[in-house]
C-alpha cells in the first residue's frame, strides 16, 4: 500500500443508501478519498447489496477496499453491532444469514408506526419509506428523517431521545441473529469478527465482560476502539479491552450522512500504537486499486 500498514488512515465502518446512509456507495468513495482515506469499507446494515459498487467505485479513486457488512445480534436483551470485514462478499451462507437478519424489520417496521400513530404521529411507515432505498432495511433511522422532516424534532438524536429507545413510543424490540451465528458467518466466508461501537450499548459491566468472552469463544477477532460515536475515554476503556481479551483493534467513522454524523469519513484520531490494527491482519484481503 505504499506505507506502513499500521500508520494506515484506516476507516472501516460506514453505510451508503443500501441500508441507512443518504449517499451511494461511489459518493462515499469519492468523500473517503477526498478526506485522506487511505484503506476503506462500506459496512452497509445486514446487507451486501452495496459490495460491488463500492470496490469499483474505490478502485476507480485508487483507495484500497475492504469487503464489509454490519449484522444486528441480540445480546442479553440489547442489539448489539457485529463487522464483518474481508470476507467472500459471494459466500452463499453469508448471504442467507443477513437475508434471515433482515426478515424481520418490515414487520418491525409497522409496529413502530402504529406505536407512533398511538402517541399522535400518523402515517409514520410510508413517511419513513421515502427515505428507504431497499423496504427489506427499513430502520428507526428511516423514521427519524421522516419526524425530523415532518417537524416533529430538530433532528434525529432528539427523534432517538424522545421516541424510538427503549421506554419511549415508537420502541418496537427485535430478535436479531445469535451472536455465534454472525460470528460463524463471518469466519467462514474468510473475513474478521469485530463488536462494533461497544460503548453504545446499554449493558452492564458484567454483561460488557460476557459479551466478549462468549464473542471470543465464537471466533471473534476484533474490536472498534476507536468510532464515531465514542469519546476518548470510551476509546481508552476499549483499548484496554482489546489488551486484556488479545483482541485486534479496528477504526471507524460509522458515517451515515453530511447533515447527521458527527464524525466525517477520514476524521477519526489514530489507535494507540501499541494495539494490533484488524487490517494488519486482513493484509492478504485487501483489494488493491487498479
Amino acid at each position: 500500500m505504499g506505507k506502513a500498514l499500521r500508520t494506515v488512515n484506516a476507516d472501516l465502518h460506514c453505510h451508503s443508501a443500501f441500508s441507512d446512509g443518504t449517499l451511494e456507495p461511489e459518493a462515499l468513495a469519492a468523500r473517503a478519498k477526498a478526506n485522506g482515506v487511505e484503506l476503506w469499507a462500506l459496512t452497509d446494515h445486514d446487507e451486501l447489496a452495496g459490495q460491488r459498487r463500492a470496490r469499483d467505485a474505490a478502485r476507480a479513486a485508487g483507495l484500497p477496499y475492504l469487503t464489509g457488512t454490519e449484522i444486528s445480534v441480540s445480546f442479553a436483551g440489547t442489539t448489539v453491532h457485529v463487522v464483518g470485514l474481508g470476507f467472500d462478499a459471494e459466500d452463499g451462507d453469508l448471504a442467507a444469514g443477513l437475508a434471515a437478519t433482515r426478515g424481520g424489520r418490515e414487520p418491525r417496521a409497522r409496529e413502530m408506526s402504529e406505536a407512533l400513530a398511538k402517541a399522535g404521529i400518523r402515517g409514520a411507515y410510508e413517511g419513513a419509506l421515502k427515505f428507504v432505498g431497499n423496504p427489506e432495511l427499513i430502520s428507526r433511522t428511516h423514521f427519524a428523517r421522516f419526524l425530523v422532516e415532518s417537524g416533529v424534532c430538530a433532528d434525529t438524536q432528539e427523534v432517538f431521545r424522545r421516541f424510538l429507545v427503549e421506554g419511549k413510543p415508537g420502541f418496537v424490540p427485535h430478535r436479531w441473529a445469535r451472536l455465534g451465528d454472525a460470528v460463524r458467518w463471518i469466519v467462514d466466508a474468510g473475513g474478521i469478527a469485530v463488536i462494533a461501537h461497544p460503548a453504545r450499548y446499554k449493558l452492564t459491566p458484567t454483561e460488557d465482560y460476557a459479551l466478549f468472552v462468549e464473542f471470543k469463544a465464537h471466533g471473534g477477532r476484533g474490536v472498534e476502539v476507536v468510532t464515531g460515536s465514542h469519546s476518548a475515554a470510551d476509546a481508552l476503556r476499549y483499548a484496554e479491552t482489546a489488551r486484556e481479551f488479545g483482541l485486534l483493534a479496528s477504526r471507524g467513522s460509522d458515517f451515515h450522512s453530511p447533515g447527521e454524523s458527527r464524525i466525517d469519513l477520514g476524521g477519526l484520531p489514530p489507535l494507540p500504537p501499541d494495539l494490533s490494527p484488524v487490517w494488519e491482519a486482513l493484509e492478504p484481503r485487501i483489494q488493491a486499486p487498479s
